[in-house]
Order: structure tokens, then C-alpha cells, then sequence
């Protein structure tokens, strides 16, 4: 379970900032996560009270926005959604796909106090 580590990052991540900014309580975490991130937000949800405990972040809200995923066909320059059933161009039916968009994941904003 990679989330407990990644849960354990955006705390550390947010105390970065606490210092750096000054603030005193994150009330809000905003994540983005791309469609194949592999991430599960339950998982994080779960781990972050016990890793969140007397840090900033006890008792901020977590949100989490998925972009979905965006491929380029190398083939006939498509670029957008593709057919997940097929994993191929809906255009030109090309499997030659590169995702472009899709497997991001970051803190989007945090609202502090």
C-alpha cells in the first residue's frame, strides 16, 4: 500500500509550506489525481487522521479532483479521450497511443489560516 507513503508526503508537504508561509492550520488539502494514477482516495482518507495528529494538518478536509485521461495518436495526431475498451484511437482506430494527461497527482491549493 503506496498511500500510507504518499499520505505521509503531503503532510510533510504541507509542514514545508507551514514554515515556509507561516500559517498556523491547513482547514482545506486539495489533491489532483489523473485517471491511472493508480491512487485510491479511500486509502488516503483513511491513513490521514493518524498521520495528519499534531501536525498542521489535523482536521483538514481532504478533496480530490480527477482529470481524465488524454492521449496524442501517433499516428494520425488525435489528441484527447481514446476508447478504453479497445485502448485505441477513436479517430483512426490506432493503437499507437502516448498518454499525455493521466497519471498526475499533486496538491492542487490548500486553504490555511
Amino acid at each position: 500500500m503506496h498511500e500510507l507513503a504518499i499520505t505521509k508526503s503531503i503532510i510533510d508537504l504541507v509542514q514545508t509550506e507551514a514554515k515556509k508561509q507561516g500559517f498556523k492550520k491547513a482547514l482545506e488539502i486539495r489533491l489532483r489525481l489523473g485517471e491511472y494514477s493508480g491512487i485510491v482516495p479511500a486509502y488516503i482518507e483513511d491513513f490521514f487522521p493518524l498521520v495528519a495528529e499534531g501536525t498542521v494538518s489535523q482536521g483538514a478536509k481532504l478533496f480530490f479532483e480527477t482529470s481524465p485521461a488524454k492521449f496524442l495518436c501517433r499516428d494520425c495526431g488525435f489528441e484527447g479521450g481514446a476508447d478504453r475498451k479497445n485502448a485505441c484511437c477513436p479517430q483512426c482506430r490506432s493503437t499507437a497511443l502516448k498518454m499525455t494527461v493521466g497519471r498526475e497527482f499533486y496538491v492542487d491549493s490548500l486553504k490555511v489560516e
